[in-house]
């Protein structure tokens, strides 16, 4: 079982001798703090700044739901290049298109590192993607696919995102900020139309930190309404597990920490049946795949693999307290994930 204690978020996520905290965090970390990282290789030496500077990565992550669309839109740092993809998924019709960024270090893109505040963004004009956090509340600004969209997501009241800090590999470390069930406001206009948001509901993720050379993951997410409940979910694997997980339910904004999953599927298949089960058996989904997008990158010493899905999740999951929820073809996302960088 998880751990079912936190401990108050930080200000600096890196302490007065360079070294990160770790664990779960009730609240946001102000500042990630990378300058006083001590950070060493495998032998114990002082790693030179150069390569400091390069083995940072971060991710940013906005998807918003509504009846008729599911969108989308994500950028990340990997120092060498900055990249950005836009999707939008049509329920009814069963369609999807994409736009994508791919950015040069010197120009093009921006990012801020803190989880908390600040504004990144990625191309210009009449194709660009803009996140800001205000005291950590997100906005997504996006103009490209004949969409623009401007919307705030908003927290239920005292809710708090999941934000741990984990090891990562033998020098490393990971820190990821997520949380579902957020309420979208703002305009969001497909195709010159005006999308009504009454019904919506949206997630972001913020994750950052000194990654394996070679990392992979596993990931899924919803955000969805349940007879009357608000319910959001992440669920992953391949990253943040040392010690604490990320996987978190959120039922009405109360947040529910839960067990390590595994996700069991076969990658070589597209439309194969996933199964995401906990050791105990209070997380049994499974997922059908509807569509997806994949991007592949292979420069050698640089490589990519991404697949996210569009699909349906049936089965239960129990909360915290041993409430029980099951779900009924739930519109979600998941991901396989690899990168060489």
């Amino acid at each position: 079982m998880p751990c079912r204690f936190s401990q108050l978020a930080p200000e600096h996520l890196i302490d007065i001798h360079g070294n990160p905290i770790y664990g779960q965090f009730d609240g946001m970390v102000e500042e990630l703090n990378i300058r006083d990282f001590h950070y060493y290789n495998n032998m114990g030496r002082a790693v030179n700044p150069l390569s400091k500077y390069l083995h940072f990565k971060q991710f940013q992550f906005v998807s918003v739901h509504t009846p008729h669309f599911i969108l989308s839109a994500a950028m990340s740092d990997i120092r060498y290049w900055g990249t950005g993809f836009v999707y939008l998924y049509d329920i009814h019709r069963n369609t999807l298109v994409e736009a994508s960024w791919l950015k040069s270090p010197l120009f093009g893109y921006h990012f801020s590192h803190s989880p908390k505040h600040g504004e990144s963004h990625i191309g210009t004009g009449a194709k660009q993607l803009a996140i800001a956090i205000n005291d950590g509340v997100w906005q997504l600004k996006l103009e490209c696919l004949k969409l623009k969209a401007d919307l705030v997501l908003t927290q239920p009241s005292l809710s708090l995102p999941v934000a741990l800090c984990t090891p990562t590999g033998y020098n490393g470390w990971t820190y990821t900020q997520k949380h579902n069930g957020l309420k979208p406001t703002g305009k969001l206009i497909i195709n010159g139309e005006s999308q009504p948001l009454s019904q919506a509901l949206a997630s972001y993720d913020f994750s950052a930190g000194f990654m394996r050379r070679e990392s992979s993951w596993r990931w899924a997410s919803i955000n969805t309404r349940l007879n009357d409940d608000v319910i959001g979910l992440n669920l992953a694997a391949g990253v943040n597990e040392t010690g604490s997980t990320e996987n978190v339910l959120w039922v009405n904004g109360e947040k529910h920490l839960l067990p390590s999953i595994h996700f069991d599927f076969d990658r070589h298949i597209k439309r194969e049946s996933w199964h995401l089960v906990s050791q105990k058996g209070d997380i049994n989904l499974t997922f059908t795949p509807r569509s997806h997008r994949s991007e592949k990158r292979n420069l050698g010493w640089l490589q990519s693999n991404s697949k996210q899905f569009i699909g349906d999740f049936n089965g239960l999951i129990t909360d915290s307290k041993g409430r029980k929820y099951h779900l009924n073809n739930v519109l979600g996302i998941t991901e396989d994930h690899f990168s060489k960088w």
